[in-house]
């Protein structure tokens, strides 16, 4: 039988992209992705069974956050966000931003989408998020990991790491980005994504020698883990199919009791869903 997720179960990590004719990509991002409206999204979520949903503002867009805002306005209260700034956004503009649903910044560390933050801003920026009882995203590779373990640590907010942190399965659970990871854990304001399988594998589709590591993750902190979809998946080597991606989940969290947490509890904790 397919899985199942539990009622109010959450995509805590999605984009929307587009369409570009109504949110233009920003012409210095990285990548130039085809539009992947809201629409689609929230046509993959009935059909997988997601209620609510985490739109991660994403790079292509920059610093505008129409995009984002306009799915969160439009999802009836199931959808929260991220958002991406940059030095010209003010206290009134974060002000704006909660009451659009946003709860969180996202930095980008990963090299091909223009490598580390100015640390200065990223500094300014972490106290603005503690003042308005938001979190932090960090897009990391997998080396940051081991070289930013100490900056991580003494964060003064709570933070969210993508995609298992982008470690390679074929360096094996000792690899030392991983062992970092486990142990970043075990700080109360560090959270991870068990989600990207399509990234952490190195064999490719069903993705499968992703399992251990996010089964690892779960066995260490199962009440600082999200899952999400990733969908419309930019920059993939592999195009994955979702509901794959939501059978891996059950791979690795075979437990209902689990399930419920990190599809459920654990964004509604977050995110301040109510559950």
């Amino acid at each position: 039988m397919p899985f199942k997720p539990p009622p109010l179960a959450c995509d805590a990590h999605c984009h929307v992209f587009g369409p570009s004719a109504k949110f233009p990509y920003d012409p210095k991002a990285a990548y130039q992705p085809q539009d992947a409206p809201l629409e689609d999204l929230q046509g993959l979520h009935a059909r997988l069974g997601l209620e609510r949903a985490v739109i991660v503002h994403a790079s292509c867009h920059g610093a505008d956050m129409r995009v984002t805002l306009d799915a969160i306005a439009r999802s009836g209260g199931r959808y929260r966000g991220t958002a991406i700034i940059d030095e010209s956004y003010t206290q009134k503009d974060f002000e704006r931003m909660h009451e659009g649903g946003i709860r969180a910044v996202r930095f980008n560390f990963v090299r091909h989408l223009g490598g580390r933050p100015e640390m200065g801003f990223f500094k300014k920026t972490v106290e603005r998020v503690r003042a308005m009882g938001w979190h932090l995203i960090l897009h990391l590779d997998a080396q940051d990991i081991v070289e930013l373990k100490d900056t991580l640590d003494a964060l003064p907010v709570p933070f969210v790491i993508d995609h298992m942190g982008r470690v390679k399965a074929s360096d094996g659970l000792e690899q030392a980005p991983f062992r970092a990871l486990l142990g970043l854990v075990k700080n109360l304001n560090a959270w991870v994504k068990i989600c990207g399988a399509e990234r952490v594998s190195t064999k490719g589709p069903p993705f499968s020698d992703a399992v251990p590591f996010g089964r690892a993750l779960v066995e260490a902190a199962p009440d600082r883990v999200l899952w999400g979809t990733d969908w419309p998946h930019p920059n993939v080597r592999w195009m994955p199919d979702d509901a794959g991606l939501l059978e891996l989940f059950a791979a690795m969290v075979p437990e209902p009791d689990l399930q419920r947490r990190i599809l459920v509890d654990n964004p509604a904790k977050l995110y301040g869903f109510r559950v």
